[in-house]
């Protein structure tokens, strides 16, 4: 018989209440990241220019004046009060005053303006904590709503292999993917639309435009016509919802026929993906047009390519290729284009696996800056 476990102390109990069981090392990375995070959020509102003739303790004092209020006024003007208060609570000296009782007795008085501002501080950490929980638990529901929308697994398409993932840089996304059948009139065999579509942007404006775009992909593929056609009457749909072009969306939509292994497609200002043919060439897809939403009416190009057995396509959005490492480097095209000439002869699902933990190993401990999606699809 096996032992019993040992009994956990009340302090390791805590402790992995605490941690919720990470070691220093991750919660080190986890610090590091959100520290990142919150600089790039403050010093955006920050000029840390020297100006000419500025001492060196003026420019500092500059600085951190700026800084002081880019935080101060992420606040709302209620706990922005609090917080000066807690503030110069904390750095008044505690005092001591004495007074006679009706006894003739002397006693003494003091009071620690410290502990006080600690208070507000935590009364203030409360209400910040509180609003990010309820924040929260909103993105988590736009998150499992955004999962509802998105393919949970690539559809069985004749003769090909495909595989897809997404990382969000947020909680919910501006990414696109999907791959689904569509019936043409009067033809026994469907054809299969493969899109991915980066809307401009992050969070939650990003997500609520990626719905609307999946919404009209769906709902105009259902008319069969030709790519142009129905880029284009997304684009006229993508305008009225895109705040005069400020809210663009990039997309790459093609209609593979396995019957034919013919690839039409429509790049409106996309990433230009990467095809691999089977004997080591590369050939980028570029035909197409302008982003969806910046301008009602202009026309798309359609370019077209045949496949053949052991070619493989790469469609994916900027989050891929210009995430960085620590340095401030790119992960690169380039870089990209090794790891598809390394894997060229695993399966679909294996092969962008391999690529994902290649960008995890590049980029180390670097935030994630924006949305990561990749689709693949190898020809048998």
């Amino acid at each position: 018989m096996a032992p019993p476990p040992p009994q956990q102390s009340r302090a390791d109990r805590f402790w992995k209440r605490v941690t919720e069981g990470m070691a220093l090392s991750e919660m080190w990375k986890q610090f590091r990241r959100d520290a990142t995070s919150s600089y790039r959020l403050y010093s955006k509102d920050v000029n840390a220019t020297r100006g000419e003739g500025v001492s060196q303790s003026k420019h500092v004092a500059s600085v951190l004046r700026q800084y002081f209020w880019a935080i101060v006024e992420k606040l709302t003007p209620a706990r922005r009060v609090l917080l000066l208060v807690a503030l110069v609570l904390i750095f008044l000296p505690g005092g001591e005053w004495q007074y006679e009782t009706s006894h003739g007795e002397m006693k003494a008085f003091v009071l620690d303006f410290h502990f006080y501002g600690g208070l507000l501080m935590f009364a203030l950490l409360v209400l910040e904590v509180g609003d990010r929980v309820v924040m929260k638990r909103d993105l988590q529901i736009a998150k499992e709503i955004q999962e509802w929308l998105l393919p949970a697994q690539p559809p069985a398409v004749p003769g090909a292999e495909i595989a897809f993932t997404t990382r969000p840089a947020n909680t919910v996304a501006g990414d696109y993917y999907d791959v689904f059948a569509r019936l043409r009139e009067g033809a026994g065999e469907a054809t299969y639309l493969i899109a991915v579509a980066d809307v401009a942007g992050k969070s939650v404006p990003a997500a609520m435009l990626m719905a609307t775009f999946q919404a009209s992909l769906k709902t105009l593929s259902a008319t069969y016509g030709p790519l142009t056609t129905l880029v284009e009457r997304m684009n006229r749909y993508a305008c009225s919802n895109s705040q005069n072009g400020r809210r663009f969306t990039t997309a790459f939509i093609a209609e593979y026929d396995p019957a034919t292994r013919r690839l039409t497609y429509v790049n409106a200002g996309h990433n230009n993906p990467i095809l691999r043919r089977r004997a080591g060439a590369i050939e980028r897809l570029n035909a197409g047009g302008m982003p969806l939403g910046i301008m009602d009416g202009v026309p798309y190009a359609s370019g077209e390519v045949m496949l053949e057995g052991g070619d493989l396509l790469v469609v994916f959005t900027d989050g891929l290729t210009e995430a960085e490492d620590l340095r401030q480097q790119e992960y690169g095209e380039t870089r990209l284009e090794v790891m598809l000439h390394a894997g060229a002869m695993l399966p679909a699902s294996t092969l962008l696996q391999t690529i994902m933990v290649d960008l995890d190993r590049f980029v180390g401990g670097a935030p994630q800056h924006d949305d990561v999606t990749c689709l693949l699809m190898k020809i048998l």
